[in-house]
């Protein structure tokens, strides 16, 4: 196993401040690769100059096509770019993701921004880097493999030297991506690795401009969108003529049964938003399940579309003992602490549209459909937001406020959304269903694996070819639809991430039932389905090793054959100190438990072990993890600390969820609309939490940003178990739960 990259260790990469600069010489570098296809985003998008340019002054200014919303992707692409360029850090100028310039990524999710983004612009600067170096070779009478690059400076033996800057020439990078020139090898990266602090972090601590909430335009006035009490309504009637005579209001929009009012000032768009909800009148479908049990009971006999994945049979022992389980998880909300915002203009026949989504060319398809504009017509701009890891609310303000750019030209519409509209109107992430059966044979070996789910989609995002997946788009006068219910494809899956075992079991069949009925909103969410499968796939592998009385981490062990999956659970065992005979306790009167889980995430990016510790009070059932321990290997680290600053942030978020989140309905409308009505993770709740990389230089980046969310619900499951004796199968983990299974 390669060693972990420890505390000490990463603060040992922090560099000065006055910048980074790196060189290298030519002749190291891997062998051209121009025979292979085209890697990661690279592919959809060859063209070098569309990923990048350098300035006459010999500074490079970057394109990238994925956004920033918190996870420190910008750092880490920068990173990049100064290393494969060997140019200092604060040389490189990243540009915001927008429609009219930068290369089509798609949407920024999956864990896909270094996996994809970050190899796609190695490759871009790589070539780019070749190209001057061919350049500066003719130039300076010099072979290629003499030459050295320090900072944009490229010299030869001779002394001389020549800078990017004036080598540079309008067309040098207008050329196709060919892999000719390769990235640099492990050994000669200097930027790569490097624990450089986040450039997006010192706005958000020192009150700065940093979201697009604190966004000032010049003549920009302030939006509300009034909404009914429950989905697919038709207003029937509104007095406008009430709510334009309210001081400082400028227009009230109506289309359909879209409604929204404009005034100068925010406090008189916000009252005139809540004097209007009072005097609009709908007719609502009370067509909503009457709670989330009644849902439950539903959606095994709802309509479904149904497939069988990865199915294995083989001849083997006989089976002694068969284990059967039903997991659940309800519908949960991103929750994000700042609600969506969105800024658009009408000026000079274009639509500018800024938006924290996660998509500026999905939005864009969609926009499209309902103006039938042109595409050049309809630029979209990336501002980050706060908060975000999935689709909630931003690609619906944003076309709330194009709607009224679009009636009042000119002046920048700022729309915000108010707690309630991103509570009632957001979408959520998919309640499920998992049923795990599976059978032990005489040595304690797993012989055959059952994994049923019912689910709703996991994403309906904007940009499908058909349908429309913006909000408001439905309540329009001519109304568009949504799209038709899909699920992403395997290998990465939707309802099906990671149902698939990484475990290796000789008898195996995954059934999947993607449920055709949507009772509310649903979408993405960080990790998608694979939350609830993992904690259904990690609570049964415990099961199961207590029944063969078994160590669950040999237990574990004894079913994989992936030995970096072996190796991160053998690093979380060593940082935890982990010894199967100390997992349950008591603790001044409270019960205490120790559990462990694994997951590559979507069996395709980042390996993660998690062991959790907990205590429950057996009083009141409330349940506290005390401690995380996290051990992940993400193959080559771009930035030791963003990476842990992922990992970390996955693990609290299911803390979250695992302990508290859950949405609330009844058959007329949404009942989540505060924070009293949807409780998270408090301060005082936050868990100690340590966590320990596998760096493997080596190894192509692997994406890592919804790794530890299951392993982290899966971990705690287990704890819990161990602690009360008994098992929870219904997240969350809500303290009446946890009292009527205490033993």
């Amino acid at each position: 196993m390669n060693a972990p990259i420890k505390s000490s260790a990463r603060r040992s990469f922090l560099k000065t401040s006055t910048g980074l600069v790196v060189g290298f010489s030519w002749a190291a570098l891997i062998p051209a690769q121009s025979t292979l296809e085209l890697p990661g985003s690279l592919k959809p998008n060859p063209k070098i100059d569309s990923w990048l340019h350098i300035e006459s002054t010999g500074n490079v200014t970057v394109y990238p096509g994925k956004v920033e919303f918190g996870q420190g992707i910008t750092t880490a692409l920068q990173q990049i770019v100064a290393d494969e360029l060997d140019i200092d850090f604060k040389r490189v100028k990243m540009m915001p993701t927008q429609t009219n310039t930068s290369p089509n990524e798609g949407v920024t999710s999956g864990s896909q921004s270094i996996e994809y983004g970050g190899i796609a612009l190695r490759y871009a600067c790589a070539q780019a880097r070749g190209t001057l170096l061919e350049k500066a070779a003719v130039q300076l009478g010099s072979s290629i493999s003499d030459l050295s690059i320090v900072n944009g400076m490229i010299t030869a033996p001779n002394g001389k030297s020549v800078s990017y800057g004036q080598l540079v020439e309008p067309n040098l990078l207008r050329q196709t991506a060919n892999l000719k020139h390769s990235p640099k090898i492990p050994s000669r990266l200097k930027v790569i690795g490097q624990s450089i602090q986040r450039i997006d972090i010192p706005a958000k601590v020192s009150g700065g401009v940093a979201y697009i909430q604190d966004f000032k335009m010049a003549g920009m006035v302030h939006a509300r969108v009034i909404r009914p009490a429950g989905p697919r309504a038709k207003l029937l009637s509104f007095d406008a003529a009430r709510i334009k005579s309210l001081p400082g209001v400028l227009a009230v929009i109506q289309d359909g049964s879209f409604l929204a009012v404009v005034a100068e000032r925010e406090e008189q768009a916000i009252n005139a938003k809540n004097i209007g909800a009072t005097l609009a009148k709908w007719e609502l479908k009370n067509d909503l399940p009457t709670s989330m049990n009644a849902w439950y009971e539903r959606m095994k006999s709802a309509k479904s579309e149904d497939t069988i994945h990865a199915e294995k049979k083989a001849t083997v022992n006989p089976a002694i003992k068969t284990l059967s389980a039903e997991f659940k998880k309800p519908f949960i909300a991103h929750a994000s602490i700042g609600p969506s915002c969105a800024i658009a203009q009408m000026k000079d026949d274009t639509l500018t549209v800024w938006t924290h989504n996660q998509g500026v060319y999905p939005l864009q398809k969609d926009l499209i459909k309902v103006f039938n504009m042109p595409a050049e017509k309809i630029v979209c701009i990336h501002a980050e937001g706060s908060g975000m890891y999935g689709h909630n609310g931003a690609d619906d303000v944003a076309l709330d406020a194009a709607i009224i750019a679009k009636a009042l030209p000119n002046r920048p519409i700022r729309l915000q959304w108010m707690r309630d509209d991103e509570f009632k109107w957001e979408p959520y992430n998919s309640a499920m269903i998992i049923q795990i059966k599976a059978s032990l044979d005489r040595d304690g070996k797993i012989v055959d694996w059952n994994h049923e789910i019912w689910s709703n989609s996991h994403s309906t995002r904007p940009g499908d070819a058909t349908g429309n997946n913006l909000l408001a788009s439905w309540y329009l006068e001519k109304p568009h639809t949504p799209s038709p219910v899909n699920n992403v494809p395997l290998p990465a899956g939707g309802t099906h991430r990671n149902a698939i075992p990484l475990y290796v079991f000789p008898n195996q069949k995954i059934t999947n039932h993607l449920l055709q009925e949507v009772p509310v909103r649903i979408s993405a969410l960080r990790t998608l389905g694979a939350i609830g499968n993992v904690f259904a796939l990690e609570s049964m592998m415990d099961e199961l090793a207590k029944v063969a009385g078994q160590d669950p981490l040999q237990f574990r062990l004894n079913h994989l054959e992936d030995q970096r999956a072996k190796d991160v659970l053998i690093q979380v065992a060593e940082m935890a100190k982990w010894d199967p005979k100390k997992l349950r306790s008591k603790k001044s009167g409270q019960l205490s438990g120790r559990g462990i889980s694994f997951a590559k995430y979507k069996n395709l990016s980042v390996y993660v072990a998690v062991v959790a510790d907990v205590l429950i009070d057996p009083k009141t059932g409330k349940i506290r993890v005390t401690h995380l321990f996290c051990a992940g290997d993400a193959g080559l680290i771009i930035n030791p600390d963003g990476l842990k600053n992922q990992l970390e942030g996955g693990l609290i978020q299911a803390v979250s969820w695992t302990l508290h989140e859950s949405i609330r309905f009844d058959q007329h409308e949404m009942k989540t609309e505060s924070w009293a009505e949807y409780p998270i993770l408090r301060f005082e709740e936050l868990p100690v939490v340590e966590v320990e990389l596998i760096n493997r230089p080596t190894e192509k980046s692997l994406g890592s940003g919804e790794g530890t969310n299951g392993p982290a619900a899966a971990a705690i499951a287990n704890a819990l178990a161990h602690a009360v004796g008994n098992r929870l199968y219904e997240l969350p983990f809500l303290p009446e739960k946890v009292k009527s299974i205490i033993s």
